[in-house]
């Protein structure tokens, strides 16, 4: 990541460059030391002959922190390519390597170079802002360009087909940043760059991350190319002057220190600071290890990023080979990655030879028309397989000493992975790791991979961190300005219930139950909170509170601090506090004392309750005649007096006065249960009577909002408040019927006037300005109906506040010691000497959800005795059936009945409907008699048996 001109000026300074090396190149192209792998495309092309050594190209920077890691690692990699006879089976692999020298003029210059010399592949360039330009070369010659350390997110974008990285894309970088920002709770960064390629488009991703976790960058601070300490200086100083302590560094490795250095000296390191650094940190101080103590005091407290390479055999290897390759030169990433490049392309080489595909090279017709001028482009070649060679590299899939290597979709490494570094005493402490598979944690990302991917937030975890100014807790990001500019905190200028909120002549200028409440609130932050209150309307009349909301979004006011209703839609634009009050929207209608009816005895129960009372009333009374019937003499007689004994036995019992005695168990079973539902009722009935006739009874025309709405009065509201729209907006009530009242006094006015004379029939306000409205109504006046929105009252402030989340932790500490009663106490103290809300006497009225246990109780009871009763009467009618002997007289009938067409169902009814009706003492005469003739019968007959058995013996 290196600096470079823009695209633009590059591309113009190479059209006149090109004509000034193009005579040596001239010279040179046919004394190249270079083997040429085929002829142009005029010459005849050989057989499928392999070629004897296959060109590639290196650009970068030799004189920088990744190119002194990259040089000794391509020449490494091109050796032991050549010396493993598996790969390329004989054919030498040569490296051109192109000195870019830290300029996007000599770098395309060297790009152009490299092409001419009839490269297969180029691997580089180590700036995105080079890549960007070469990437048209490989354009339009077709030759695959490896970057092994252009990061910048826009490069894998389809404007450049031919160009892949074996390294990271900072796209993931960001995203890793963003993870460690939400799970350190920050909401605002500040992101310090280099205005270059790299540096703009990652921090453009950077901002897109943070957004999607209601996150923002608060500024983003530019360091030109090249910048030297007083720029830095000039830079940092107004970025202190800013509220929020959380920078992204996103620079060069050769020159981001220069921006630690200068931090330093500015007091920036301390405590409440927090840096974090993309992987240039990591990259320098691996080159410069080991590092010294007056740098690592530098760095004290930094968060940086590292690319993280998979532990392996291979690595290990590697390390212990790199000691021998140039001990001086320092190591980092960048040299695994440009190891890796050059197996990557020379193990797709293999791929593409065993595959009979040759190297051949032709002119480009679009470069031709370029002959009648000095600029000889037209030498350039295109590879005409560079596509294939490219299709064949995307598909790789092998594994190098940065672990496995392969590419998705939009030509960037799979499972992409990054280490968590901590720079703390002599040197970085690994504290987790971050990958698109889990987030962060504190397992090496390959033990995850097996695992289904989980990025929630419950799930992200990394060791302590030990902050700038030696501090383990987490800094909270932010501070107020140093700029001298107080919050600005606006307050409406109420002109009606003016305990709430109101101008005073004495400081801070504002006085009232909120006003008390913000500043309790003030006191429990663990940091001064310079402020300013500013009175925000005429003093005429209450202002727009959505005006208000709305002047605080236009970043006019900081906060505004008064008696603002949470709503849904001032929520999408404002963040608002923990609630101080509960509010809510209610009705308010003149009521008068409720006339006396003579049908007041009634009004106890619903109607559905008088039904079921009634109807178990004569289904006892009939169950209880079934069950005494047989039994008690009082249940007996002709019809008429039967249906006047159930009639009167039914209600009789209400009042515990039937004069008729049971006497079977199964009716005395009965009667207890029922007497005990009717003592329930009885004794619940009573006490509604009473409480009806006794208690005061209001009414009002007005039952609660749904009356209010069918309705087509006028409608009173506060002004100013949220409730006309809501009425308009969510309740369809026309805007004509809306009144707006101006203070209490306007209130009480347009209730007593009603609407006949322009006054109103009801007013929709909220409930804590009711609380004080009918404190002064003289129990005229009453809420109706329920309370139909459930909201609270908060302070406002601007989107993203970190203010905001403290204020409402402060709130919150405020209610559970008690605080927040102590001030409503001292501000809204109100004894009220009327009910607020009038009674509903359909709401008072006891219903059958109230009893329905009870009459199931006693439905069951019933079912019981009725089964037990017919039970034993059909048991009785079995024994009373003929016997044997009987039977063939019985069967005698059933043939004269057959003939007749007459069968035995209707009479053997008859015979169960006279057992039934006749007395149980009856029942059990015959039973005895039956009984008493049988054993007479079977007497007789073994009597005239034996008698027979003596006669016939001589």
């Amino acid at each position: 990541m290196l600096r470079g001109v823009s695209m633009v000026t590059a591309i113009r300074i190479v059209l006149l460059c090109v004509s000034i090396f193009w005579v040596s190149l001239e010279e040179c192209a046919g004394k190249s030391d270079f083997s040429r792998n085929s002829s142009s495309s005029s010459a005849s092309p050989p057989l499928l002959q392999r070629p004897s050594s296959v060109n590639i190209g290196a650009l970068f920077t030799y004189d920088s922190f990744i190119g002194r890691a990259a040089k000794p690692a391509f020449k490494a990699a091109m050796d032991d390519v050549n010396a493993d006879q598996t790969v390329l089976n004989g054919i030498k692999l040569n490296i051109v390597f192109q000195d870019s020298n830290c300029s996007g003029f000599i770098g395309t210059m060297g790009a152009l170079q490299l092409m001419e010399n009839k490269v297969v592949a180029a691997i580089g360039p180590q700036s995105s802002s080079i890549a960007h330009m070469i990437s048209y070369v490989a354009n339009e010659l077709h030759v695959p360009l490896l970057s092994f350390a252009a990061t910048d997110p826009t490069l894998s974008s389809l404007q450049y087909p031919y160009f892949l990285r074996t390294t990271q894309n900072d796209y993931f970088q960001m995203y890793a940043i963003t993870d460690f920002i939400s799970y350190s709770g920050w909401r605002q960064v500040i992101a310090i760059f280099v205005d270059d390629e790299c540096g703009r488009n990652g921090v453009s991703v950077l901002g897109d991350a943070l957004a999607k976790k209601r996150a923002r960058i608060s500024h983003k601070a530019a360091i030109t190319p090249g910048a030297d300490t007083n720029s830095i200086k000039d830079l940092l100083v107004s970025v202190n002057l800013m509220a929020s302590r959380v920078y992204v560094v996103h620079v060069n490795p050769d020159s981001g220190l220069n921006v630690f250095s200068v931090a330093k000296s500015l007091g920036m390191m301390g405590s409440g600071y927090v840096w974090i650094a993309t992987d240039w940190l990591p990259t320098a101080l691996d080159s410069l290890a080991p590092v010294d103590t007056e740098t690592m005091d530098l760095l004290q407290g930094v968060v940086a990023f590292r690319h993280y390479t998979t532990e392996s055999s291979v690595k290990r290897k590697f390390m212990e080979r790199w000691k021998s390759l140039r001990p001086k030169d320092g190591f980092n990433s960048y040299a695994l990655y440009a190891y890796d490049s050059v197996w990557l392309v020379a193990r797709a080489l293999d791929v593409f030879f065993k595959g009979n595909n040759k190297v051949t090279f032709s002119k480009d017709p679009n470069l031709q028309k370029t002959n009648s001028s000095s600029i000889q482009l037209s030498a350039l070649s295109v590879f005409k397989e560079g596509e294939k060679l490219l299709e064949i590299i995307l598909g790789m899939n092998q594994t190098g000493v940065t672990g496995p290597i392969r590419f998705d979709s939009e030509r960037n490494r799979v499972n992409p992975a990054y280490e968590v570094l901590n720079i703390e005493g002599t040197g970085p402490r690994r504290v987790g790791y971050w990958s698109n598979h889990s987030g962060l944690s504190v397992v090496a990302p390959e033990t995850l991979y097996s695992k289904p991917p989980n990025t929630s937030t419950a799930n992200q975890r990394l060791y302590g961190i030990i902050w700038p100014g030696e501090v383990t807790k987490p800094p909270r990001g932010w501070v107020f300005p140093n700029n001298g500019k107080p919050l600005k905190i606006a307050v409406p200028n109420r002109v009606s219930y003016k305990d709430y909120v109101s101008k005073d002549k004495n400081p801070p200028g504002v006085r009232g139950y909120c006003i008390d409440v913000f500043e309790a609130a003030l006191e429990l932050l663990p940091y001064p909170v310079p402020r300013n209150y500013i009175l925000y309307g005429d003093g005429k009349k209450n202002p727009s509170y959505d005006h208000l909301i709305n002047e605080v979004v236009a970043d006019n006011f900081d906060v505004a601090v008064g008696d603002l209703t949470i709503t849904t839609n001032r929520t999408r634009f404002v963040d608002f506090t923990q609630p101080f009050i509960e509010s809510g929207l209610v009705v308010v209608a003149p009521v008068k004392e409720a006339k006396s009816s003579p049908w007041s005895f009634l009004k106890p129960f619903t109607i559905e309750m008088w039904a079921v009372t009634g109807a178990f009333f004569l289904l006892v009374g009939a169950i209880v005649w079934i069950l005494e019937h047989r039994f008690n003499h009082e249940f007996r007689g002709p019809p008429r007096r039967q249906l006047i004994t159930i009639f009167w036995f039914s209600f009789s019992t209400m009042f515990f006065s039937h004069r008729e005695n049971t006497v079977s168990s199964l009716g005395r079973l009965v009667l207890i249960i029922w007497l005990f539902v009717v003592l329930i009722i009885n004794s619940s009935y009573t006490a509604s009577l009473t409480s009806i006739l006794t208690v005061q009874q209001l009414t009002s025309r007005i039952e609660g909002i749904d009356s209010l709405i069918t309705s087509n009065e006028p409608i009173g509201v506060q002004d100013g408040t949220f409730a006309r729209n809501y009425l308009i907006n969510e309740l369809n009530i026309s805007p004509h019927r809306i009144v707006p009242l101006r203070d209490e006094e306007h209130y009480l006015l347009a209730l007593q006037l009603g609407p006949k004379a322009g006054g109103v029939a009801a007013i929709v306000d909220e409930l804590p300005y009711i609380e004080v409205l009918l404190t002064n109504s003289n129990c005229k006046f009453r809420t109706v109906g329920q309370e139909f929105t459930r909201t609270g009252w908060g302070f406002a402030f601007q989107r993203d506040s970190p203010l905001a989340v403290d204020m409402s932790t402060a709130i919150l500490q405020l209610s559970e010691e008690g605080e927040l009663e102590k001030i409503h106490r001292k501000w809204l103290n109100y004894k009220h000497e009327c009910s607020m809300q009038i009674s509903n006497s359909e709401n008072s009225q006891l219903s059958l959800k109230s009893f329905w246990g009870l009459f199931l109780i006693c439905g069951i009871t019933c079912f019981i005795a009725l089964t037990v009763f017919f039970w034993r009467v059909f048991w009785q009618y079995q024994k009373l059936l003929p016997d044997t002997g009987d039977e063939e007289r019985a069967s005698e009938v059933t043939e004269q009945a057959s003939r007749s067409g007459r069968g035995l169902r209707a009479p053997s009814f008859k015979e169960l409907v006279k057992i039934v009706d006749k007395r149980e003492a009856e029942i059990k005469e015959i039973l005895k008699q039956k009984s008493s003739k049988k054993l007479k019968s079977s007497q007789s007959g073994a009597g005239s048996s034996h008698s027979q058995h003596n006669s016939e013996i001589p």
